[in-house]
């Protein structure tokens, strides 16, 4: 399988389902800076309990399997579920969009793009920048540095700045903003 052929998969069965999305994390980070692999997706999901029992009525059919009782309580939570993809075995994660001012002007940003000849909404490398130094500062993986810095070497010359900065400051990444930017040779 390709992975256009994956990625027409996935964007099909949300916008099936009626959920708006957006890809980030590391395969949205490989978009607009430097790629790496990872094991998994990782889609920004605007879903209420509704749009995911939609969704989850389509996985069987479509090659995926998860367990629905693990997305119903995420949508309670508003915190991630994910599915399994029976063809490649990558695994998806859907973040359930979050209840907070940054959250959703992420999301309202959004972007329409071709990934892999595949039209898909991802985030813009703004916020996968910030998103990045997000996961950073929880110090989750490690390798969420490299990303922001691998953007501002990439992007330098066409990220907004301000915007990124204006958030920096309100999400309290400081410290993280200022090692990509070094890493970055942007210091």
């Amino acid at each position: 399988m390709t992975p256009e052929d994956f990625f027409r998969r996935i964007s099909m069965l949300l916008e099936q389902a009626g959920i708006p999305y957006m890809l980030t994390g590391s395969f949205a980070s490989s978009v607009y800076g430097m790629g790496r692999g990872s094991p998994d997706l990782d889609f920004v999901v605007a879903a209420d309990e509704e749009g995911v029992k939609r969704l989850f009525r389509e996985l069987p059919e479509a090659g995926f399997y998860s367990e629905l009782s693990q997305a119903l309580d995420a949508c309670c939570k508003r915190s991630t579920f994910n599915i399994l993809d029976s063809v490649t075995g990558l695994k998806i994660d859907f973040i359930l969009l979050q209840d907070r001012e940054f959250s959703r002007v992420e999301f309202e940003r959004r972007r329409k793009l071709q990934v892999w000849g595949v039209p898909l909404f991802v985030a813009t490398p703004e916020d996968v920048e910030l998103s990045s130094l997000e996961w950073a500062k929880l110090n989750v993986f490690g390798r969420q540095i490299q990303d922001a810095a691998g953007i501002l070497k990439v992007r330098k010359d066409e990220l907004d700045l301000p915007y990124i900065e204006k958030w920096v400051a309100e999400l309290g990444l400081n410290a993280q903003w200022s090692q990509a930017r070094q890493i970055a040779d942007m210091d």
